[in-house]
């Protein structure tokens, strides 16, 4: 979610990609301590090392810089408060969140950073691929279109664009974040990296109450400078057996430049 509390601040004016904001590892909101992924202190930061880094820190006084009216409203703009529409029966309505009257100060820091809500993984998609595609929030589709038993086209879906949510010179700005996050094979998606290719991407983990277990997900798209593909892979309480630490990163992230390095040249992208 943080690069979608990302496309609100640099949206809003509240920030850009050169924002630098300090992480020392814990912050304190009203009685709510919160720290980052193993306790670690990034110290001064700006917007894409802090994306790069995913910094809980960071996004928590970046949200408290965007506020909890403009949030809510870039939250319900980016279709979470929604079903997406998509054309496949029985899509869930059963999302979790803070409503506007709910986002108090610890409310909202620990939205800023994604904790505290349930959304789908197909709304996750939507909304990040407007955030890379200039900016509009478009009804995803299984079928493209429909024709006779001869071949011909009697319906074409489309695009189906229902509104824009950021502008297109802030769509730029989290296209050249979300790359960086995947950079040349150095970046915290590394492992997404395909080479003679431009892929944008973001590692993700998700809680699973008090059990200890998480979901891990990489979600990345391609080619950075002109989005064609976007995909979100999730792992459900994966094994922490297996002796790599437990992220997006490390453990999906592979998978997914796999999935990339076949997708890429059937689609005859160079």
């Amino acid at each position: 979610f943080k690069v979608i509390t990302a496309a609100m601040g640099v949206d809003s004016g509240k920030a850009t990609i050169n924002t630098t904001l300090n992480c020392s590892g814990a912050y304190g909101v009203a009685k709510e301590t919160y720290h980052c992924a193993g306790k670690k202190a990034h110290g001064v930061q700006n917007l894409a090392e802090a994306l790069r880094n995913s910094c809980n820190i960071y996004f928590i006084q970046l949200g408290q810089r965007i506020g909890s009216s403009l949030f809510y409203d870039y939250f319900d703009a980016f279709g979470f408060t929604e079903r997406t529409g998509v054309d496949l029966p029985s899509e869930t309505g059963l999302m979790k969140y803070y409503s506007a009257n709910q986002l108090g100060e610890v409310q909202l820091a620990s939205s800023a950073f994604g904790q505290a809500m349930a959304i789908t993984p197909l709304q996750m998609c939507t909304a990040v691929a407007a955030a890379v595609n200039g900016g509009y929030l478009v009804t995803p589709h299984v079928v493209d279109k429909i024709t006779d038993s001869n071949g011909n086209v009697i319906q074409e879906i489309g695009a189906n664009v229902r509104r824009q949510v950021i502008s297109e010179s802030t769509s730029d700005v989290i296209r050249q974040m979300m790359e960086y996050e995947v950079g040349n094979g150095t970046g915290g998606g590394k492992n997404a990296y395909v080479s003679g290719y431009r892929i944008g991407g973001k590692t993700g983990t998700a809680d699973k109450g008090q059990t200890g277990d998480v979901v891990v997900s990489f979600l990345c798209f391609a080619p950075a400078d002109d989005p064609q593909v976007i995909m979100l892979i999730t792992m459900d309480t994966p094994s922490r057996a297996t002796g790599t630490y437990v992220s997006g990163g490390n453990m999906v992230a592979p998978t997914a430049s796999s999935i990339m390095s076949n997708i890429l040249p059937y689609l005859g992208i160079a």
